[in-house]
C-alpha cells in the first residue's frame, strides 16, 4: 500500500474521524494492506467493514485488529479501532483506490476486458511484466467495483504496472471501474454472448465493453481483436492510437503457422512491427494464441524488447486456479479442469483443445488418439438463447468426435439432447442430474490414457467435480465479509 495518514483518508473519502483527534490521526500511517476480509488484516492496515448480502463486516474488526489492522473504514463508530466513518463504503473504496493511482505518477495502467479470457490474459501479461519490473495484477478474478480497488491497494512505491481486469454486469459498470484505475493500455479481447440474460443482447454488451476503450487518453493505445468485427469497430470509438492484434492479414500484430504439440500447448510466429519471432506457450488450447498477441501487443507499449517478451510467455504458467487446470493422475487419466466460467465461446474453444490434449485432429502428435470426455454443465446469463446455445454445444461435441458426453443438471440437458441428435450418437451422450452422479459415472468407466474435461459456469459448481476426480485441493473460501468476485 502506498502510505496515507489516516486523517488523509477521512479527507479524500469525504469521512469522520472516530477514535482519535485530527492530530493523532495525522500521525497514524497506514502503509500496511487494505482488506475488506478480516483474515487478511496485518500489521499497518486498513480494515474496511463491508455489508455484504450475509453478514456485516462491522462484525469483524476485533478480528482485523487483532491481526494487525490500526484503523477500519466504516459506516458507524466501532470500540475496536479508530475509524473512517463513511455513508458509503464502496464511493469510500472507489475513492481511496483513485488516490492511490494518482499518487504514483510512474505508474502504468493496463486494463483488460472482454466476454472470455481476461483472467487468462491478465495472468500472462502480469507474468511478463513482473520479469522486468514490479507489478501488481488480480488474484483470481477480482474485475468488480470491489475487486478493482482491492488489486489497486496493493501498489507500493515500487510497482510499474498495475494490470487490472474490469467485469461489467451492465452499462456503464466498466466506465465506473475506468474512473478507479484509469487505463493508459486497454486490451479489448472479445464480445461474445457470455452474460447476454443481464444485457439483453450481444450490442449491449459490446456498448459496455467499449467504455474501456473510450476511457483512453488520446496518448494511450487500445489493443483490438482483429478476429473479432465486433471489436475491430471499437477503433471508431476511442481516442486512442489502435493496435489490431491476431490472425487477419492487417493486423498489426500477427500469429501464423499455429500448431500444438501432443498435450494441447500451442506454438506460432509472431509478426510484428519491432520483428518476428517463435512463440512458445506453456498454457494448453489454442485459444491463448489470441491473449498472448493482446500481451504481446501490451507488453511491448511498456518497452520490452520481443526477445524479453517471448522468453517471459515460454515460462508463464497459469496462475488462477480452474482455467485449464491440467492434472496427471497417477493411473495415466488426464484431467483437465476448466470450469471456472463457460460461454459458448469458451465453451468450443475448451472441446477443441480437449481434441488437440487427446492427439486428435488438431494435433501434431501422430500416435492413436487417447479417449476423451467432456463433463459439461450450465452455461448461465444466456437469457433466451440458452436451450440452442447449450443445444450447439452438444452437436459440437459430436461433430469433434469427442468420445464421450456427460451433461450435469437440468439448465444443460439441451446439451445431451443435441448430441444425441446430431448424427449416430446413442449412448455416447448422457445427462445426469447432478455432480455426484457424474462422479459415480466417471469413477466406474474411466481408465488408464483417457482425457477428461470439466467445463461449465462457476455457479453450476463442476470445478469441485474437477478437483475430486483430480485429487486436487479443492479450497475455493469465500470471505466471512463477503468479499465479491466479478463477471
Amino acid at each position: 500500500m502506498i502510505p496515507f495518514s489516516l486523517k488523509e483518508i477521512a479527507e479524500i473519502t469525504g469521512g469522520r474521524l472516530e477514535g482519535l483527534d485530527d492530530t493523532a490521526a495525522a500521525d497514524l500511517v497506514i502503509d500496511g494492506p487494505v482488506v475488506t476480509d478480516s483474515r487478511e488484516a496485518g500489521p499497518g492496515g486498513l480494515y474496511i467493514a463491508r455489508i455484504g448480502e450475509q453478514l456485516d463486516g462491522h462484525q469483524f474488526v476485533a478480528s482485523a485488529a487483532g491481526l494487525g489492522a490500526v484503523a477500519a473504514m466504516t459506516t458507524r463508530p466501532v470500540e475496536e479501532l479508530p475509524a473512517v466513518v463513511v455513508e458509503d463504503i464502496q464511493a469510500g473504496l472507489a475513492s481511496l483506490a483513485r488516490a492511490v493511482v494518482d499518487r504514483h505518477p510512474d505508474l502504468t495502467v493496463i486494463g483488460i476486458t472482454g466476454s472470455s479470457g481476461k483472467t487468462s490474459t491478465k495472468d500472462l501479461l502480469a507474468s511478463v511484466l513482473s520479469s522486468v519490473a514490479p507489478t501488481v495484477a488480480p488474484v483470481g478474478s477480482l474485475n468488480s467495483e470491489v475487486g478493482v480497488p482491492l488489486t489497486v491497494f496493493r501498489v507500493t512505491p515500487q510497482t510499474r504496472f498495475l494490470v487490472v481486469e474490469m467485469g461489467a454486469r451492465g452499462i456503464g459498470h466498466i466506465d465506473y471501474l475506468t474512473r478507479i484505475a484509469p487505463p493508459g493500455i486497454g486490451i479489448e479481447l472479445n464480445v461474445g454472448s457470455a452474460h447476454v440474460g443481464e444485457f439483453g443482447s450481444r450490442e449491449a454488451i459490446a456498448v459496455a465493453k467499449a467504455e474501456l476503450v473510450q476511457a483512453l487518453p488520446p496518448g494511450g493505445l487500445a489493443v483490438l481483436n482483429a478476429d473479432d468485427q465486433v471489436v475491430r469497430a471499437m477503433a471508431a470509438k476511442t481516442a486512442a492510437r489502435v493496435r489490431l492484434v491476431g490472425t487477419a492479414p492487417d493486423a498489426d500484430i500477427r500469429a501464423t503457422d499455429i500448431t500444438l504439440d501432443p498435450s494441447g500447448r500451442p506454438s506460432f510466429a509472431v509478426v510484428t512491427p519491432e520483428g518476428e519471432a517463435r512463440v512458445t506457450l506453456a498454457l494448453h488450447g489454442e485459444h491463448h494464441v489470441g491473449n498472448a498477441l493482446a500481451v504481446v501487443a501490451a507488453a511491448l507499449e511498456c518497452g520490452l524488447a520481443l526477445t524479453e517478451v517471448v522468453d517471459a510467455l515460454a515460462t508463464a504458467v497459469p496462475a488462477s486456479r480452474w482455467r485449464m487446470e491440467v492434472t496427471e493422475r497417477p493411473d495415466g487419466v488426464t484431467v483437465v479442469n476448466d470450469a471456472y466460467n463457460a460461454n459458448p465461446d469458451s465453451m468450443r474453444a475448451a472441446l477443441k483443445a480437449l481434441v488437440a490434449m487427446s492427439g486428435g485432429r488438431d494435433s501434431a502428435d501422430a500416435a492413436p488418439p487417447r479417449r476423451t470426455w467432456a463433463v459439461l454443465g450450465s452455461m448461465l446469463e444466456l437469457g433466451e438463447d440458452s436451450t440452442s446455445e447449450h443445444d450447439a454445444i452438444g452437436r459440437l461435441a459430436v461433430r469433434l468426435n469427442i468420445s464421450r458426453l456427460v451433461v450435469v443438471g437440468e439448465t444443460a440437458r439441451p446439451m445431451a439432447t443435441g448430441a444425441q441428435h446430431e448424427g449416430s450418437w446413442g449412448d455416447e451422450a448422457v445427462w445426469v442430474p447432478d455432480a455426484d452422479a457424474a462422479y459415480d459415472l466417471l469413477a466406474e468407466e474411466l481408465r488408464p490414457g483417457d482425457v477428461v474435461l470439466f467445463k461449465s459456469s462457476r455457479d453450476a459448481g463442476l470445478r469441485w467435480l474437477g478437483d475430486r476426480l483430480a485429487g486436487t485441493d479443492a479450497d475455493d473460501s469465500t470471505t466471512d465479509e463477503s468479499k465479491e468476485g466479478a463477471t
